[in-house]
């Protein structure tokens, strides 16, 4: 057999050089992480991304040693990333019924308890929610709040009035262009306080709503297209995170 001569040699390292940076770029591109601003879990403060659930995300992301860049953006298109994308972790997302078969789920990572708020100094008399069907009620779009409310019977553009953002909520409630604003509870009383500047200052549950799914907290989790072995390796971080304290540190900053 004739040896192989110096082109078929160069060819072929050049076809080795294609194949190993193609699987180099595939395997550097890593995950993407999705989240929206709901502040204290996530919020950017001085151009920077924080709050309770991104710490634990980054201590997990640490822990697993994936480099990925965070992005904040409206929830409805984190949402919607999420839903059709490959590899794309999502937080700080309730797991519902309703989205039990949409992600991967690995786990959570922040308590939260949801409610119908009203304003400091306002009452309503709610025993139910069907006495909040004739209020205006603030929601931000695609998140579960407004999913649970439109699974009960409410209209976005009859009782209920959607934004982007959880802040314009409160802007609209304080404007009395709406009765009522659904939120979890440490976002509500968070952004009371940072709009009056007392920090003794809170919103006002008018409705507890325990039958909302999530009430065990929010999570983070992964589109469909993501592989098993990947999520399975996030949870068990998770799980590190936990056990060994960091998890408990970086909750005992921000549920004061």
């Amino acid at each position: 057999m004739n040896p192989p001569s110096h082109r078929h040699l160069t060819l072929a390292l050049s076809l080795l050089a294609l194949l190993f940076g193609s699987q180099t770029a595939s395997a550097s591109a890593g995950i993407s992480v999705v989240t929206e601003e709901l502040p204290p879990y996530n919020m950017t403060i001085d151009g920077k991304l924080t709050g309770m659930a991104t710490e634990v995300v980054q201590a997990v992301l640490d822990e697993v040693g994936e480099p990925a860049h965070i992005q904040s953006m409206p929830w409805a298109r984190a949402y919607d990333i999420a839903l059709n994308s490959e590899n794309v972790l999502i937080y700080s997302i309730a797991r519902t019924p309703q989205r039990e078969s949409l992600f991967k789920w690995v786990g959570v990572i922040a308590p939260t308890r949801w409610y119908l708020f009203s304003l400091p100094g306002t009452q309503f008399s709610l025993k139910s929610l069907e006495d909040a069907r004739q209020y205006q009620i603030a929601t931000v779009k695609e998140d579960v709040g407004e999913q649970y409310l439109i699974s009960q019977g409410f209209e976005v553009g009859r009782n209920l009035q959607s934004s982007n953002k959880y802040e314009h909520n409160y802007q609209k409630l304080k404007a009395g262009r709406v009765h009522l604003w659904i939120s979890n509870e440490l976002n509500a009383h968070y952004l009371v306080r940072q709009a009056s500047g007392n920090p003794n200052e809170s919103a006002v549950p008018q409705l507890s709503l325990d039958d909302l799914g999530g009430a065990n907290g929010l999570c983070m989790a992964f589109s469909l297209n993501t592989s098993d072995e990947l999520v399975e390796r996030f949870r068990q971080a998770l799980a590190r995170v936990r056990a060994d304290g960091r998890y408990d540190a970086i909750a005992a900053k921000w549920l004061k």
